[in-house]
């Protein structure tokens, strides 16, 4: 049984002065970085970062060539680790990621990134779909207000909502601090 980390749109437009600036996202890049260094000291092949670009000039954030669309420095990836670009929400999805990680005979992936509520949703629950035994750390994830009509729901709701309902039926969904005791 191998592990693999995935790691979600972690790039520029969602941290501040970017187009679509989530809530602490520095703090979630911090907890990602942990994971990611874990990782490098014991599953260095089996690192994976999938970076959005917009195929849709309308999306208005992550658009081909700009700096938005970069990864974020805190989890630049070292360059033997692989990058999947995907133009969806769910990494899956027309991507190479499932083959990857199929040829690495991998069974287990842990999910960070970003946004709670959009990729790292649809991101966890196509991983369970197709067979993957799925871990999320949820402080290593962020997300941002959403609004409907006239309601707004508050960034750390939408979060919450989102990982309590992938929790157990999807998920073992645990903190930073939490997984790296676990697996040390």
């Amino acid at each position: 049984m191998s592990t693999a980390l995935i790691i979600v749109d972690i790039q520029n437009d969602y941290f501040p002065n970017g187009k679509m600036e989530l809530v602490n996202p520095d703090k979630v890049a911090a907890n990602a970085a942990k994971v990611i260094e874990w990782f490098r000291q014991h599953h260095k092949d089996n690192i994976f970062h999938v970076q959005h670009i917009a195929s849709d000039p309308a999306l208005g954030f992550f658009l081909p060539d700009t700096e938005g669309a970069e990864i974020h420095e805190t989890v630049l990836p070292f360059e033997h680790e692989n990058i999947i670009v995907k133009n969806f929400p769910n990494s899956f999805l027309k991507t190479g990621l499932e083959s990857k990680l199929r040829e690495k005979g991998v069974t287990k992936v842990v999910v960070v990134g970003m946004m709670t509520h959009m990729c790292i949703d649809a991101t966890v629950r196509a991983a369970v779909d197709l067979g993957f035994e799925t871990t999320l750390i949820e402080d290593a994830c962020a997300t941002r207000d959403l609004s409907y009509q006239d309601k707004v729901v508050p960034a750390e709701q939408v979060h919450y909502a989102f990982v309590s309902a992938l929790n157990g039926m999807y998920a073992n969904v645990i903190s930073t601090e939490n997984f790296l005791q676990q697996n040390n």
